[in-house]
């Protein structure tokens, strides 16, 4: 948010440098991002003053240039080439000198130097009005009074404003400060703390009055719950034209452009004192009439921008007799507004519900000055005010009379509300007590009420427009931000407990786990808890009586909490297939929701999605795909990492996976991996294979050893391989014979690998060809041939027995 200096300057009589009072308005919670230097005129015209042409000759080579001889007040009359019509002897000139900055109507600087044009001398340039950006006209140069003295500068004879303006990073409860006069009131309570006694100036409105009343707008239908309070008056033979200056400069610093001298008012005293005003052409209101309602869903309107938006039954529209001509606190119709044309307006002031202006402005993607503060809330009490402030101001500038007495919609006054403060939870609270008077007078010099104070507490009246301060710890934040932070001690001694914790910590295990995808190749990713209701139809397992529906979404886009984090890496897949990055390997830790009879559930999990080759193209060799076998290389290696063993393979037959494994440990289920089906993947545009495991956090963390690491040397003795070649049928895992193997074998079976499957020609139907591999090792003697042999006897026939397996 930007605030002018000499602006707030109109409020609080302040002599300070702006440096100074920045460093004050931080320390208040008004947090200065930066400070600009503004100009009304760009360049401040320096190097630009009056000269003199004392001789003017036409070029001797240019039909449409003159030779002219300009005296400057310093001495010689320097010669300059000038191709305007109007040049003539005798005439008073503003004139850019050597080495003076302009600025073309972009903005960009350029310099003026010295030169030749046709073969003549140029030492400098006189200006046309344009081109010192004090007006518009280009038709010739600009001619000035002949009572002006040569070598006078031009920034003494022309209105130029030098300003400084703060950017405030405004935070979204500060709603009080969203205007020149919000700020000033901070400032002045902080001027205070800095026994500098000052005054808040706030605009009068005394010679306020009603004209007459020829030109009634009626205010026919309100609806009090989305427009609590609603204003207006008329105003007739007014003069639509451009604003004054010192209007425009305002309207300039603060980086809006001005329109014409009415709508430019109502954007002036929105930023001076945080209301939102609208101006209608009133002889555009059909039926001289308004009603503040909802229409029926899908009613078309044509919005200033020019497009046409349908709207939601829930958007609040300013109407005339025959439809809509304002979506309410947002933005105008293109048939209402005011243009030079007009001569009569209807103008309004309101306070609107704050939900009900930020949902309709997000549903139309829309977000205006009006928008901006409506939806964070204004004072409900200045709306009279500011209208007749605006009304005065639209008076002296454009003219015109105001032709009917101001209409106030305001059946339910919204409160004051109060507060009671414990001097004893404010020094607990601090760390520090603060002299009760003092308290008093921070309190009153935020316009906070002391109704009572006693021994141990102060009972106080909240305005209204101070919406952010309803408890007692908000009136604390309040004392302290006034007091200034700077000013608490703090202590020598440092006090501190040791706090216990898990061995197992959540944190350090997802670095850790992080790190090993990073160095696979991985990418994290962070997708948006905040999802569409339309997702739980793409999986029979999620069910939509268990979303979790926000009250206030912000979209229908983005209605709900997550059940799953499949979609959202779908949606991340697809944005960089879309960009032409097809190898992605993404991960990601998060959680999903789920609103269930006993109430809501939040659950952990990490997440893999994979799609595209293992590896990017290079000339070291081909590049293989990612398959099903890979991810679940990356997945049984996530587990080994984090010493989680013991767990076996289960199948898993859902409509998510075309094929897939889940494994589980202690029936808990630790990971489902697998292929995505085809179906869902086209439904985010992702037509390629795509690799999805879903990891169980809560239940890995629980599965995490949580014993000493125990160390041990490396076997002296050598290990023995041994292979098999199983003809087996198609159902028969490799996990039901590993795990087989290890009961068969326990001491000094080490390892079983399968390092061939073949599935094809010369095998009976319905079978297929395991090679396995087995390392046996005794770690405390070398293995003879015949201890070996009767080991690997023992699980030939365990196989023959159990899986019904023969040698091939």
């Amino acid at each position: 948010m930007k605030i002018s200096y000499n602006w707030l300057k109109q409020f609080v009589k302040i002599d300070w440098d702006a440096e100074k009072t920045g460093e004050l308005l931080t320390d208040l919670g008004l947090e200065i991002e930066g400070i600009e230097k503004f100009c009304s005129v760009p360049g401040g015209l320096e190097g630009i003053v009056v000269g003199h042409v004392v001789a003017c000759d036409q070029h001797p080579n240019a039909d449409r240039l003159k030779v002219t001889k300009v005296d400057l007040g310093d001495g010689e009359p320097v010669q300059i080439v000038c191709g305007a019509p109007n040049v003539a002897k005798g005439q008073k000139v503003p004139v850019a000198t050597i080495g003076t900055t302009l600025y073309d109507a972009e903005g960009k600087p350029w310099q003026i130097k010295k030169g030749k044009i046709r073969g003549q001398v140029s030492e400098g340039m006189i200006c046309a009005e344009d081109e010192l950006g004090l007006g518009q006209s280009h038709e010739g140069i600009m001619v000035l009074d002949k009572k002006l003295k040569p070598g006078t500068p031009a920034h003494e004879i022309f209105e130029v404003e030098n300003d400084y303006v703060f950017e405030i990073g405004l935070t979204p409860n500060r709603a009080d400060a969203m205007s020149h006069w919000g700020v000033a009131r901070d400032l002045r309570a902080g001027l205070l703390q800095q026994d500098v006694a000052i005054e808040l100036i706030t605009p009068s409105t005394s010679s306020f009055h009603v004209d007459n009343r020829t030109l009634k707008i009626d205010i026919k239908k309100v609806d009090s719950e989305l427009a609590p309070r609603y204003c207006g008056l008329t105003i007739s033979g007014l003069i639509v034209t451009e604003s004054p200056t010192w209007l425009q400069n305002r309207l300039k610093a603060i980086g809006l452009s001005p329109i014409n001298n009415v709508v430019d008012t109502t954007n002036y005293v929105l930023h001076e004192l945080g209301q939102p005003l609208h101006a209608f052409d009133a002889a555009k209101i059909s039926g001289n009439e308004i009603q503040v309602k909802t229409l029926a869903s899908g009613t078309k309107f044509t919005s200033l921008d020019e497009v046409e938006r349908e709207l939601h039954a829930e958007d609040l529209m300013i109407c005339d007799a025959e439809g809509p001509i304002c979506i309410a606190g947002v933005f105008g119709g293109i048939n209402s507004g005011v243009t030079e044309a007009t001569t009569s307006i209807f103008l309004e002031s309101a306070y609107f519900n704050p939900i009900s202006i930020r949902k309709t402005a997000k549903r139309h993607g829309l977000n205006t000055d009006a928008s901006f503060r409506f939806e964070r809330g204004i004072d409900p009490n200045i709306t009279e005010y500011a209208l007749m402030r605006a009304a005065i101001l639209i008076t002296e500038i454009a003219g015109g009379e105001i032709t009917s007495d101001i209409t106030d919609i305001y059946p339910k006054k919204i409160m004051d509300h109060q507060v009671v403060l414990s001097f004893e939870n404010a020094t607990n609270l601090i760390g520090e007590e603060i002299p009760k008077e003092t308290i008093k007078s921070i309190l009153t010099s935020l316009d906070i009420k002391v109704n009572n104070v006693t021994e141990s507490g102060i009972g106080m009246t909240i305005p209204a427009y101070r919406n952010d301060v309803t408890r007692e710890a908000d009136v604390i934040e309040e004392i302290l931000r006034v007091y200034g932070y700077n000013k608490i001690n703090f202590t020598e001694k440092l006090h501190a407990s040791i706090a216990t914790t898990e061995k197992v910590e959540d944190h350090k295990i997802q670095n850790k786990t992080a790190g090993q995808l990073m160095s696979l190749g991985f990418h994290e990713m962070l997708n948006n808890s905040l999802t569409s209701p339309k997702y739980i139809s793409l999986s029979e397992h999620l069910n939509e009586a268990h979303n979790v529906t926000m009250l206030n979404p912000l979209s229908q886009e983005l209605s709900v909490l997550r059940q799953s984090m499949l979609f959202g890496g779908l949606e991340a897949l697809a944005y960089n297939n879309n960009r032409r990055t097809h190898n992605v390997k993404l991960f990601e830790f998060g959680k999903t929701y789920h609103a269930y009879g006993s109430g809501y559930t939040e659950n952990k999990h990490l997440t893999v999605i994979i799609s595209g080759n293992k590896e990017d193209d290079s000339w070291a060799g081909n590049t293989q795909k990612s398959d099903f076998f890979y991810t679940k290389g990356v997945v049984t290696a996530i587990l080994d990492r984090l010493g989680i063993s013991g767990f076996f393979e289960k199948g898993l037959n859902n409509d998510i996976f075309s094929e897939g494994l889940q494994l589980e440990k202690n029936n808990k289920t630790l990971v489902a991996f697998g292929v995505v089906k085809k179906k869902i993947g086209k439904h985010f545009g992702v037509d390629g294979e795509t690799l999805y495991a879903d990891f169980n956090w809560d239940a890995v963390l629980e599965e995490i050893p949580r014993g000493n690491l125990v160390m041990a040397s490396i076997p002296k003795f050598p290990y023995v391989t041994r292979d098999f070649a199983l003809l087996l049928d198609d159902s028969v895992s490799f996990e039901g014979l590993k795990e087989a193997a290890m009961k068969t074998e326990k001491d000094l079976l080490k390892e079983v690998t399968l390092f061939d499957v073949y599935m094809g020609k010369n095998l009976p139907k319905g079978k297929k060809s395991y090679a396995l591999s087995f390392t046996i090792q005794d770690e405390k003697k070398t293995l003879t041939d015949k201890q070996v042999d009767k080991i690997m006897k023992k699980l030939q026939d365990r196989f023959e027995k159990d899986f019904g397996a023969s040698l091939r």
